[in-house]
Parts: structure tokens; C-alpha cells; sequence
């Protein structure tokens, strides 16, 4: 049998390569949805398993685990479906106008947040307490975590994806619904992921992940989104931590 010569060869295999990579870029989008949608939720239930009310230990093991949740979602993005930083909304806007911005979304969550706790009783809820036990030096890293994590998580990278892989399903003539269904999915998600802290946590997950969600829909910019989380979890957890 006559062999093929290796320039015969490169050109069948460079086709075959190439028709392997959209499979393959889908296969990693579905492992990162999963990843974004859930790995949260496992990671906090497992913890809550082990111990309902941890130390600094098992804290920081947890906060650990959900930042290598992180890095994990990120070479997927990178390395696995090839995209540059753009589509999960990481330099789409300069940094003092996303900094800005994040201002002025913190500032949009305190109506909701204010009414939620003067009504809903949260001072006297099981989430106001839960940071009561830890150094602020921790209480400030689990803020960073949340505000970075979350945000990569329940709007950057999940609502792209939702929203690519819906209009691939049923094309641009249902970019409304896609849209919708690609926002509140994860929404839903975040919302159950803090329903540990009780129902008032709840509500506050709520409210202001429906504010988060807008202003990313809006701006597509996830530092402007992961710095207005920050400073609403600043302001509710390590100030009074550090005036304790």
C-alpha cells in the first residue's frame, strides 16, 4: 500500500483539526457553565456539611476552594475555548470610567438593601452574625473573594455563554427571550447560593444580584460590576468588623 506523503497528509489532517475545535470549544462552555452555575453552591453546601458555623480554618479552606473554582473557570476561558478576556467583559472599558461605574451601582443597592434590612428584621437574622467570630482580615478576604468570584460567575461568563449558546439554538429573531432566560438563570443560581444565610439573605441576594445583572446587561463590564459588589459587602460586613 502506497503511504500518503506527509504534505498529502497535514492538508486532510488540518481540516480534521480544525472541524474538532467548535466541539471541543462547546464541550469546554459546557463544563465552565457548570462550573459557574454550581461549584459555588457545592462548595458552600460541603462546608456547611462539615461544620455549619466554621473557624478561621475551615474558612479560609473554603474561600480557597472557591478561588481555585475561579482560576479553574478562567483557563477554561483561555485555554480550552480560546476567547479572549473581552467576552467575559474584562477590558471593554477603561478602569477609572469601570470604577466609576461601580460606584454608582453600589449606590443604586442601597435603597433595596436598606429596605430589605429595616423590614425583613436583619439585624436580628442569622446573616448578620455570620462574619461575628472571624478577624477582619478574613471577613475582607471572603468580600474580595465574593465580589471577584461571584461576579465572574453568576454575570460575566454565565450570561455570555447562556446567551451564545441560545442564539445559536434559535437564532437572533429570539434575542429578547434569550437574553431574559440567559439573565435570570443565573440570577435564580445566585439567589439559592445564599440561601444558607436565611430568608432575609435571600431576598437581599435577591434584589441586589437582579441591580448586578442589570448594570452588566447594561455595560458589559465585569470590573465595574465585581468593584460595585465590593464596596456593598465593604460597607455591610468589614466596616462593622473593624468597628467591633
Amino acid at each position: 500500500m502506497n503511504e500518503l506523503s506527509p504534505q498529502f497528509a497535514s492538508t486532510i489532517a488540518a481540516p480534521l483539526a480544525e472541524s474538532s475545535r467548535p466541539a471541543a470549544s462547546s464541550r469546554a462552555t459546557g463544563l465552565g457553565l457548570c462550573i459557574s452555575l454550581f461549584s459555588l453552591i457545592a462548595v458552600s453546601r460541603l462546608f456547611h456539611f462539615i461544620a455549619p458555623h466554621p473557624g478561621v480554618a475551615l474558612t479560609v479552606a473554603r474561600e480557597a476552594a472557591m478561588l481555585a473554582c475561579g482560576g479553574l473557570l478562567l483557563w477554561i476561558v483561555r485555554r480550552r475555548e480560546r476567547l479572549p478576556l473581552t467576552t467575559i467583559g474584562i477590558g471593554t472599558s477603561p478602569l477609572w470610567k469601570s470604577l466609576a461605574w461601580g460606584v454608582v451601582m453600589a449606590v443604586a443597592c442601597v435603597i433595596p438593601a436598606a429596605l430589605i434590612a429595616k423590614f425583613g428584621g436583619y439585624a436580628h437574622s442569622a446573616s448578620s452574625h455570620m462574619f461575628d467570630k472571624l478577624p477582619v482580615w478574613l471577613v475582607f478576604l471572603i468580600v474580595v473573594r465574593a465580589g471577584v468570584v461571584e461576579e465572574f460567575f453568576y454575570r460575566a461568563y454565565s450570561i455570555s455563554r447562556l446567551e451564545n449558546l441560545g442564539l445559536a439554538r434559535f437564532g437572533s429573531s429570539h434575542l429578547v427571550p434569550v437574553r431574559i432566560a440567559a439573565s435570570l438563570i443565573p440570577l435564580a443560581v445566585f439567589t439559592a447560593a445564599h440561601s444558607l444565610g436565611g430568608l432575609v439573605n435571600t431576598l437581599m441576594a435577591l434584589s441586589l444580584g437582579a441591580v448586578f445583572t442589570g448594570f452588566y446587561l447594561w455595560r458589559r463590564d465585569l470590573v465595574s460590576n465585581i468593584f460595585g459588589h465590593f464596596l456593598i459587602d465593604f460597607v455591610a460586613n468589614v466596616i462593622p468588623a473593624m468597628l467591633a
